[in-house]
């Protein structure tokens, strides 16, 4: 049994009939020689019902002997693993293509499972990276090379890179559980996300005034729909969500409990607690005959649907132009986290089901307990100033009793 090496299959004279040889240091792993002098490397083993499988690797020419060592290799690790690989490559000849994928993970999946936003974002990232880079493959060609490929062309936005590979990852994840590819061979896996700096800007007591007159003003000038004013108010004063401010129906206000009663949040259900200037804005605001929504839109019956090119020109106005809409939301929790509020409050009045997502705002809420801290601190370096009532016994004076 020879060891199969690039001299050695060079110099395999092809006979009468098929022969094939294998590798002496790899069991398993062999070439085919036809008599008409065509050279396959190829896999065998036995798989978990004990059939002997052969398996073809590759031509030599397009396979070099190392190469087909290493997929041989391969191949029998995922046999090692439980694995059938010819049993995969025959059921990957009938594989779908992955516009087939794409198109059932969002009727199947996203438009089920998610919210109207989430779909939104899905269908972006599908229709704005995803099919463009692997559209043309069937989902069996699929590699962890391409996927790679495809994470970092967008590592200048590690966000977006990350939030891709999220829902390519789980678009193999159904593959694999509708049958799609085999087990365990999601392409996905091992590709280590781009570390994301989450941002953090809170507006400071003199930009809130800005962002106050502003508003004043848009109100005075009766310019565009006025409630985009309430909506940004209602950002301002809530630390709601903007999907829960624009879909807030006047339903969900519970005058006697002063809260909002969300029936699907981002998180669920959740009971959204009410200063008393949030429940002046609400009683102040007009309702649009026949219109349920509290900040209804230009369509009849209809909610305000965009409120991000309106926000630009405020913040523009305000001298604001680096602060988003969430940011209000960030900035709420900010001024509670400055007033002395735990975490724990904050994360409730935001609705956070997690506490490691208030963390980010700990720095913010240690500022009270510095305070505290240098307060209690001059207090005792007070005291440890003021003159005393005996007087210090001086270490001579102590040096003579001793004696």
């Amino acid at each position: 049994m020879p060891k199969l090496t690039k001299r050695f299959v060079d110099s395999v004279i092809p006979q009468d009939k098929e022969r094939v040889y294998w590798d002496e240091a790899l069991p398993g792993f062999g070439l085919r020689v036809r008599s008409s002098g065509g050279k396959v490397f190829i896999c065998q083993y036995r798989n978990s019902q004990g059939r002997t499988r052969k398996l073809t690797l590759g031509a030599y020419g397009k396979l070099t002997v190392d190469m087909a060592r290493k997929l041989a290799k391969e191949r029998l690790g995922e046999v090692a693993r439980g694995q059938d690989p010819a049993e995969a490559k025959s059921a990957g000849r009938s594989a779908p293509a992955f516009s087939e994928l794409a198109s059932r993970y969002m009727a199947e999946h996203s438009e089920v499972k998610k919210k109207a936003e989430s779909i939104r974002k899905d269908r972006f990232l599908v229709d704005q990276y995803i099919l463009p880079a692997l559209g043309r493959y069937n989902v069996d060609e699929v590699t962890r090379e391409q996927i790679a490929k495809l994470h970092h062309s967008l590592r200048e936005k590690p966000y977006q890179a990350n939030r891709v590979l999220e829902v390519v990852r789980k678009m193999f994840n159904l593959a694999e559980a509708w049958g799609l590819r085999p087990d365990g061979s999601n392409p996905a896996r091992h590709i280590q996300k781009y570390k994301e700096k989450k941002r953090q800007r809170y507006l400071s007591k003199d930009e809130w005034a800005r962002l106050g007159k502003v508003l004043v003003e848009i109100e005075r000038e009766d310019s565009g729909l006025p409630s985009v004013v309430t909506a940004v108010r209602l950002l301002i004063f809530t630390g709601c969500r903007l999907s829960e401010v624009l879909t807030l129906r006047w339903d969900d206000v519970d005058w006697d409990r002063g809260c909002l009663n969300l029936l699907d949040s981002k998180t669920g259900q959740r009971f959204v607690p009410l200063g008393q200037v949030a429940l002046d804005l609400l009683e102040s605001t007009p309702r649009q005959a026949g219109n349920p929504f509290v900040c209804p839109g230009a369509r009849p019956m209809r909610p305000l649907v965009n409120l991000q090119q309106p926000w630009r020109r405020i913040r523009e106005r305000a001298g604001l132009e680096d602060v988003r809409l969430h940011d209000l939301r960030h900035s709420f929790a900010s001024v509670g986290a400055a007033a002395g509020l735990s975490l724990p409050v904050i994360g409730a009045l935001l609705g956070h089901t997690q506490a490691a997502t208030t963390q980010r705002y700990a720095h913010l809420a240690q500022d009270p307990v510095k305070q505290a801290a240098d307060q209690v601190a001059s207090l005792i370096d007070g005291a440890m100033r003021a003159p005393t009532k005996q007087k210090v016994m001086s270490i001579d004076a102590r040096d003579d009793r001793r004696t």
